[in-house]
C-alpha cells in the first residue's frame, strides 16, 4: 500500500510540473494574443465611429446620460420598497427553511409521525395556555381598574364635610329639654 501512494504522489508532482512548464512555455503567446485582440478591437472601434453618421455620438452620449438618471430615480423609488419587502421576507424565509428541514427529516426517516404529532400537541397546548394566561391577565387587571375606580368614587361622593352631625349625647339631651342644670351656678338648686 505505501508503494502506490508513493506513487501517485510522484504522479501528481510530475503532472504539476508538466502544468508549470506548459504555463510558462505559454504565457508569452497568450499575452502577445491577447495583446493583437485589444488593438484589433480598439482599430474597429475607431473604423466604426468614423463611418457612423453625425449626431450618433451625441445621441448616445445622451442616451447614457439619460440611462444613468434614470437608474437614480429607479435606486431612489424603488430601493426602500424592496427594503421593506426583504425585511417582510425575512421571518418568512426562515419559517420556510425551517419547515422544509423538518420535513426533509420527516422524509428521511429521522423523525416518527408520532413525534411529529406530540410536537403539535405540545405547541397546541402551549399556544391555548398563553392565551388563558392572557385572559387572566386582562381581566384581573379590569377588576383591579374597576376596584380602584369605584373606591374612588366612594371616597368622592361622600367626604366628611357632607356627613349629618352627629345626634346629641345624654348629656346635651337634658338641656335640649329644658331641665335645669346642676352646674349652672344658680345656689337654690344646690341644696
Amino acid at each position: 500500500m505505501p508503494h502506490t501512494t508513493q506513487r501517485v504522489r510522484s504522479l501528481r508532482d510530475q503532472a504539476a510540473c508538466y502544468a508549470r512548464d506548459a504555463g510558462s512555455y505559454m504565457a508569452p503567446h497568450a499575452q502577445r494574443a491577447a495583446g493583437y485582440a485589444r488593438d484589433g478591437l480598439q482599430q474597429g472601434l475607431a473604423q466604426a465611429r468614423q463611418n457612423l453618421p453625425e449626431g450618433v455620438d451625441a445621441a448616445a452620449v445622451r442616451a447614457a446620460e439619460r440611462a444613468r438618471i434614470a437608474a437614480i430615480r429607479t435606486r431612489e423609488i424603488a430601493g426602500p420598497r424592496i427594503e421593506a419587502a426583504m425585511a417582510a421576507a425575512g421571518p418568512a424565509s426562515h419559517e420556510a427553511a425551517s419547515r422544509s428541514a423538518a420535513a426533509l427529516a420527516a422524509l428521511r426517516g429521522q423523525v416518527t409521525p408520532q413525534e411529529i404529532q406530540h410536537v403539535v400537541h405540545r405547541r397546541r397546548c402551549a399556544a391555548r395556555r398563553r392565551r388563558r394566561m392572557r385572559r387572566v391577565g386582562v381581566a384581573g387587571l379590569t377588576v383591579g381598574v374597576a376596584v380602584l375606580a369605584w373606591r374612588w368614587w366612594q371616597s368622592q361622593s361622600s367626604p366628611d364635610w357632607l356627613m349629618e352631625p352627629s345626634p346629641p349625647t345624654e348629656g346635651d339631651a337634658a338641656t335640649a329639654t329644658g331641665e335645669p342644670d346642676v352646674l349652672d351656678g344658680d345656689p337654690a338648686s344646690r341644696s
